[in-house]
């Protein structure tokens, strides 16, 4: 049954009005128009709707009997079609879920954490890993924001940049070089990397090869933690964004020297599905890590 539901908005004017002169007021229409609907409505229901007594139009028992259920159903298909995009804050009841590297969610669950609950003590956070192998979590809503050093290929995905890093070595104290290293040095000394995937080499590797250099790399683990008690124990080097790992150096009780090379400066990029671009409690969160980020790293330049 093919049904013109705009027939609703007419009914409940009609009914409102009590006449086809008043709904066509109301309705900013002409009442020839309106009167076609009316006839349209008695054919589709098989009731008057509206009888005249006089000069004036009385509504029939069933047009009485569903006035208010035509009246909520044009309220609720408004509601739909024009949703309210204001945020009660004190009022937000939801979960979001993020996902990013360990050393990240160190640096950053801390201001963040502080500027949530301050402003929507509902909201809960939930900080998950990275995995080791690309998921459609992001794709499917599992997850809400994933915050990396790569930008989505899939138009599907939105991001942004939310600030950029600088790279240094992290060494323990004491350690035999504990001032600057030159690049021979630093290719000399073994090497500890952090990889979900287990990645042996990276683009560090790849700038020693043009100056002849090799270096070796003891081990390859997957969590920052990891990596950090191992570089207090040894006379390896770690080399990491520097801001981001700053909370994990000082806890560790570690120190940081300058990287021996020029290396470009590895940016911070949140990313979501597009279908929260206009969701207004999600734009709050992004802008929430935003702001949250910029007392971590520099802004963009």
């Amino acid at each position: 049954m093919q049904l013109d539901l705009n027939l609703l908005t007419v009914l409940d004017a009609l009914l409102e009005e009590g006449s086809v002169q008043g709904a066509a007021d109301r309705l900013r229409l002409s009442s020839p128009a309106v009167s076609r609907s009316l006839g349209r409505i008695r054919r589709l229901t098989g009731d008057d709707i509206l009888v005249r007594t006089g000069r004036t139009m009385t509504p029939t028992p069933y047009a009485l009997a569903v006035r208010e259920q035509v009246g909520a159903l044009v309220r609720e298909a408004a509601a739909v079609l024009a949703p309210s995009r204001e945020l009660r804050l004190a009022e937000l009841d939801r979960t979001f879920t993020l996902q990013c590297h360990d050393a990240l969610a160190t640096a950053l669950a801390p201001p963040l954490l502080a500027a949530v609950t301050a402003a929507a003590p509902g909201v809960r956070l939930r900080f998950l890993a990275e995995p080791a192998f690309d998921t459609d979590d992001l794709r499917h809503g599992r997850t809400d924001l994933e915050i990396g050093a790569t930008a989505p290929a899939q138009p599907e995905f939105r991001s942004e940049t939310a600030g950029h890093d600088h790279v240094v070595v992290v060494r323990r104290p004491g350690h035999p070089h504990a001032g600057n290293l030159d690049l021979a040095a630093y290719a000399a000394h073994p090497h500890i990397l952090v990889s979900r995937r287990g990645r042996l080499t990276d683009a560090v590797d790849d700038h020693l090869a043009t100056h002849g250099l090799r270096r070796r790399v003891l081990a390859s683990v997957a969590t920052a933690a990891t990596a950090m008690h191992l570089i207090s124990r040894s006379d390896s080097l770690l080399t990491v964004p520097e801001a981001i790992w700053r909370p994990l150096v000082d806890a560790f009780g570690l120190a940081v020297s300058p990287l021996p090379f020029p290396a470009p400066r590895p940016p911070i990029v949140c990313t979501w599905h597009q279908r929260y671009d206009s969701d207004p409690a999600h734009t709050w969160l992004r802008a929430q890590v935003r702001t949250a980020l910029a007392t971590v790293v520099a802004p963009p330049t």
